[in-house]
C-alpha cells in the first residue's frame, strides 16, 4: 500500500481534491500520515473513498471534510513527486507572504521621505532656524527611537497574542501616525513647535513601522514554506516581500518629492513636504485592507507558546548565541546603511556644489536609490542558490571594495556627477544584495516559531540602534575629518562604512550557522525534542483550535446521499 507521508502541516482537503482530479487513488490504496513523534494514521483511501474514523466519507467523485485536519505537502515515495498544488493555489501562497511582508514599504517609505523633508525645510525656515533645535539628528534619531520601541513591544505581542493582532495594529499606527505627521504645526506658526510636533509624530511612527518587523516579517518567513511555494523558492519569495518592499519604498520616498515639486514649483514647498509625508497614508491603509481576511500562519497554530509560560533560559542557553551573531551584524550594517540613505540629498547637495534647483537635488537623489533595487532583486534570487550565510558574506565583502574605491576616487568622481552617482548607487547595492537581504531571513528563520516574533524584534531592533548610533556619528565624523567642504570629510565615512562592512562579514563566517534544507519545520521539530529532554511539557503548544473549513471546495452531501451512505453502512454491518 503506497503511503503518503507529511514533511509538514496543511489541508488534508487539497491532499483528496488532488488524488481525486488526477485519479491517483485507482486502483490502489494510500494510507496517509502525519510525521511525528507517534507517526499516526490519519486514514485510507481505498478505490476512491476516503475513511477516517467515519468523519471523512466518500459518494462518487466527491469527498465530504467533516473536520479540519491538517497535513502539508506530501510526497508519494512510490513516484516521488511533491505536490505544491495548482497555479491557482501558489499564486494564492505568494500573495499571502507579500500580504504579510509589503507593509514594510512604509518603513522604506518613512526613513526615505524625511531625508528630502528636511532639505525642503532648510530652503522654507534657513538652516540656522533648524540647527537651534538641533532638528535633523533629533527627528531621525526619534523616529528610530519609535521603531526600536515598536520591535521589541511588538515581537513580545507577536508571540503572546498573535501575528494578525500585531499586523492590523501596526497598519493602523502607520496611517494614522502618518497623517499627523504631514499635519504638523507650532503654536502661533512657530518654528520650533512645528519641528517639535514633527519629530514627535515621527515617534509614535516609528512604533508602527518598527512593529511590522516582528509581525509582517515574522509571518512573511512563516507563509513562505507553506503549501503552494517550490522548496527551492522559499528564501527568494520572503527577500523580495520584505527588505525589497523597504527598498521599493525608498525609491519611491525619493520620487514623491520630486512629482510635487514638479507640480506646485518652488513657492509652495509646504504643500511639497506636507504631502509627501501624508501619502504614506496610501500604502499603510491598502495593506490594512488587504489583511482583515487573513488569519494566522498554520506554523504559528502548530507551534506557538501563546497559552504557556516561555522557558527563556532554555531558549537563551540553545539560541543565545545565534541571536547575538546576527544582531551584531545587522547592527553594524544598519550603521553604514541608514545614514547614508537619510543623508544622500545632503551628500547629492554637496557634489551638485549647493545647486539651489531642488529638482537637481531630487532627480540625483531618485537616481541613487534606484540602485537599491538591482541589488535587492539579484540578491533574492542568489539566495535559493548561495544560501543566506555566503550572500551576506559575499555582499558584505563587495561593498567594502566600493566603499574604498569611493574613498580614494572621490575627488575625480565628484567631478563628473553621473559617475559618482553609479558608483555610489553601487555601493549601497551590494549591501542590499548581501545583508540587506540575508539579515531579514536569518533572523527568521534561525529560531522557532514559538519565539520567533522576539527573535527578530531584538534583532532588528539591535540593527535599529545602529542606525541610530549612525545617525548621531555622521555629522561628527565628517567634522572630524575636516568639515563637509573639505576631501577628507567626505570621504572619511566611506572608509570608515568599508571597515564596518569587513567586520561584519568576519562576524558572519564564524558565528553564524547556515540554514538547514528543510527550514522551520525541522526547527520547530528539534526545539519540541530540546524542550522535552530538559522536562518541558509541549503538549499545551499551538492554539488546539479545531474549526470547519468553509473554503472548502467540496460541497456538503444532498439528502439522497446521506441516504445512500446509510444505506451502505447497513450493508456493510450486516455483512
Amino acid at each position: 500500500m503506497p503511503n503518503l507521508r507529511c514533511v509538514s502541516l496543511c489541508d488534508v482537503n487539497f491532499v483528496m481534491h488532488w488524488l481525486i482530479q488526477t485519479n491517483s487513488f485507482t486502483p490502489q490504496t494510500y494510507s496517509i500520515h502525519l510525521q511525528g513523534i507517534n507517526d499516526s494514521m490519519l486514514g485510507t483511501l481505498i478505490d476512491g473513498e476516503w475513511s477516517e474514523g467515519g468523519e471523512e466519507k466518500q459518494f462518487g467523485q466527491r469527498v465530504f471534510i467533516r473536520r479540519q485536519t491538517n497535513v502539508r505537502l506530501l510526497t508519494s515515495p512510490s513516484t516521488s513527486t511533491t505536490m505544491v498544488g495548482t497555479f491557482r493555489d501558489r499564486i494564492k501562497s505568494i500573495s499571502l507572504i507579500f500580504a504579510c511582508g509589503t507593509a514594510l514599504f512604509s518603513d522604506g517609505y518613512a526613513n526615505g521621505v524625511i531625508g528630502s523633508v528636511n532639505t525642503i525645510l532648510t530652503r522654507i525656515y534657513g538652516k540656522d532656524a533648524l540647527k537651534s533645535h538641533n532638528y535633523s539628528t533629533v527627528v531621525n534619531s526619534l523616529g528610530f527611537a519609535g521603531i526600536v520601541v515598536g520591535m521589541l513591544l511588538f515581537g513580545y505581542l507577536s508571540d503572546k497574542v498573535g501575528r494578525k493582532f500585531g499586523m492590523m495594529s501596526a497598519a493602523g499606527i502607520v496611517v494614522v501616525f502618518s497623517g499627523l505627521s504631514a499635519a504638523s504645526s507650532g503654536a502661533n506658526g512657530r518654528v520650533g513647535g512645528l519641528l517639535n510636533m514633527l519629530s514627535t509624530m515621527r515617534f509614535f511612527l516609528g512604533i508602527g513601522v518598527g512593529a511590522e518587523y516582528p509581525c509582517g516579517s515574522v509571518s512573511a518567513s512563516e507563509q513562505s514554506e507553506e503549501n503552494g511555494i517550490r522548496k527551492g523558492t522559499w528564501h527568494r519569495w520572503l527577500a523580495l516581500s520584505t527588505n525589497t518592499m523597504i527598498d521599493f519604498g525608498f525609491v519611491i520616498a525619493a520620487f514623491t518629492p520630486l512629482v510635487l515639486f514638479w507640480i506646485f514649483g518652488p513657492d509652495h514647498l509646504r504643500a511639497v513636504w506636507r504631502l509627501s509625508l501624508g501619502l504614506g497614508i496610501v500604502p499603510a491603509l491598502a495593506v490594512f485592507i488587504w489583511r482583515l481576511n487573513m488569519d494566522e500562519p498554520v506554523r504559528y497554530k502548530k507551534d506557538s507558546m501563546q497559552n504557556v509560560r516561555i522557558p527563556y533560559r532554555l531558549i537563551l542557553r540553545r539560541y543565545g548565541r545565534s541571536l547575538a551573531a546576527i544582531s551584531f551584524v545587522w547592527f553594524l550594517y544598519d550603521m553604514i546603511v541608514y545614514p547614508f540613505g537619510i543623508y544622500s540629498s545632503t551628500i547629492v547637495n554637496n557634489i551638485t556644489g549647493g545647486s539651489t534647483d531642488l529638482s537637481v537635488v531630487f532627480g540625483w537623489n531618485v537616481i541613487i536609490n534606484l540602485f537599491y533595487m538591482p541589488g535587492t532583486i539579484i540578491g533574492a534570487f542568489a539566495i535559493d542558490y548561495l544560501g543566506p550565510r555566503y550572500t551576506l558574506i559575499i555582499g558584505l565583502v563587495l561593498q567594502a571594495v566600493i566603499g574604498c574605491f569611493m574613498s580614494g576616487f572621490y575627488s575625480k568622481l565628484t567631478n563628473h556627477i553621473s559617475a559618482f552617482a553609479v558608483v555610489y548607487g553601487i555601493f549601497l547595492s551590494f549591501g542590499e544584495f548581501g545583508p540587506g537581504n540575508c539579515t531579514f531571513i536569518l533572523a527568521s528563520k534561525s529560531c522557532p516559531t514559538a519565539v520567533r516574533g522576539q527573535f527578530f524584534g531584538v534583532a532588528a531592533a539591535v540593527g535599529k540602534v545602529g542606525a541610530f548610533v549612525g545617525t548621531w556619528m555622521f555629522p561628527p565624523i565628517i567634522d572630524a575629518f575636516g568639515g563637509p567642504d573639505t576631501l577628507r570629510g567626505n570621504t572619511g565615512p566611506f572608509w570608515i562604512g568599508s571597515g564596518l562592512a569587513i567586520a561584519s562579514a568576519l562576524v558572519t563566517l564564524a558565528f553564524i550557522r547556515p540554514l538547514t534544507s528543510d527550514g522551520m519545520a525541522r526547527e520547530d521539530r528539534e526545539f519540541r525534542e530540546y524542550l522535552e529532554v530538559h522536562g518541558y511539557d509541549t503538549s499545551q503548544m499551538g492554539l488546539h483550535i479545531v474549526e470547519y473549513d468553509s473554503s472548502t471546495i467540496l460541497d456538503d452531501p444532498t439528502e439522497a446521499e446521506k441516504q445512500d451512505l446509510n444505506d451502505s453502512e447497513e450493508r456493510g454491518r450486516s455483512r
